[in-house]
């Protein structure tokens, strides 16, 4: 029933329209036309205004034409994590890749094409199915910044499917963590480094001292911190008087990850005292945590949908986030199917058609155990 053909002529057309995030617009207008054309009931919101994009979210339902069956919400994005204005691809047998002079973008192009060739599916051959919305986002790979805006009050879906994980095909993310951004500012004093180096504080040395104490990396089995950057200085001769340090913990207890920032904060006002400099501190949450059960109805679709296609089902727990974190916390139940994607946010990205397949497959079966048919 899935045209292959057609599905990897999608996506190669897809991965060719360059969306990095907030830069959308041609890439949401080519799937507009499609899903209109297949008979869907699209709309944009105004996301786009809300985070100085060129591009919205992109809402579209498809009714039920099987009465009493759960309405469910299927979602990838349009946003790659770089541009690729002048991607370069190569298709070798069942792998399509680029030439290695920029990425792919099949994160998330692997999850949308296959969407949107299960719906072509659905359409042409009339399958019997409840309610399908389809929920595009815009800004996935910058903070999940669509989501955060799209207007699920107006979504009558009792469940939702993300496409945006790596193979094998058959794996469903059911957890990811809680994520926070750390901002430190730590500020000391200047001074000439060769005629009074003893006038100054550094705030090099003061930071530096924090991060050599900080437990970082892999904490337990639930909780990660990371420091990112470490900004400040200009000459050598200047006794630094100011640094930035950007810092992120995730974790999937939150009690455990307020005990991370508490740690990698005190830290850095404990070391900073010592030396007479000040800290200025800024904490944001990026993404709240979920953590899905296997009773839950909506992972016993995704297991029994696998299953009844010999793919290697897997509930796995995510080190990092995606929609999902957002439409859990919103109150939708959803999980993270996986796809064909692979080295994804690297130049060696890529994607095996089989896996497009195996994917547009998943989806139809879904589908067809949500409608119970």
């Amino acid at each position: 029933m899935v045209n292959t053909q057609r599905l990897v002529d999608d996506f190669l057309a897809l991965c060719r329209i360059n969306s990095p995030p907030k830069q959308e617009a041609k890439v949401i207008a080519a799937v507009i036309a499609r899903l209109q054309r297949l008979g869907l009931e699209v709309r944009q919101d105004d996301a786009g205004k809300h985070i100085g994009g060129n591009g919205n979210n992109v809402i579209a339902r498809l009714p039920a034409n099987v009465r009493g069956a759960p309405s469910i919400f299927f979602s990838a994005h349009f946003d790659t994590v770089e541009p690729n204005p002048d991607v370069q691809i190569i298709v070798e047998d069942d792998l399509i890749r680029t030439d290695g002079s920029s990425i792919l973008g099949a994160d998330d192009k692997a999850g949308l094409a296959p969407l949107l060739e299960a719906m072509e599916c659905i359409v042409e051959n009339n399958l019997p199915h409840g309610e399908i919305w389809l929920l595009l986002s815009v800004a996935e790979e910058i903070g999940l910044l669509g989501a955060k805006h799209l207007p699920l009050q107006d979504v009558n879906a009792t469940m939702g499917f993300v496409l945006d994980t790596g193979p094998p095909v058959g794996k469903v993310v059911v957890g990811a963590p809680t994520h926070d951004h750390l901002t430190v500012r730590v500020i000391g004093r200047a001074a000439h480094a060769g005629a009074a180096p003893e006038q100054g504080i550094s705030a090099i040395v003061a930071a530096s001292r924090a991060i050599a104490r900080m437990k970082l990396g892999r904490i337990d089995e639930e909780t990660t911190a990371n420091i990112g950057s470490f900004h400040g200085g200009q000459a050598t001769n200047v006794v630094c008087p100011e640094v930035e340090i950007r810092a992120e913990a995730r974790s999937h207890n939150t009690e455990k990850l307020e005990t991370q920032l508490a740690h990698m904060i005190a830290c850095f006002r404990e070391e900073a005292e010592a030396m007479g400099a000040q800290v200025e501190v800024e904490t944001s949450r990026h993404y709240e945590a979920y953590r899905l059960s296997e009773d839950a109805p909506v992972v016993q679709i995704a297991r029994e949908s696998a299953r009844a296609l010999a793919l290697p089902y897997e509930a796995k727990l995510a080190g990092g986030g995606s929609d999902a974190n957002v439409y859990n916390a919103k109150g939708i139940p959803t999980v993270v199917l996986s796809t064909g994607m692979d080295k994804v946010h690297t130049h060696d990205e890529c994607c095996r058609i089989s896996d497009l397949e195996k994917t547009a497959r998943w989806v139809l079966e879904i589908v067809r155990r949500a409608a119970g048919a």
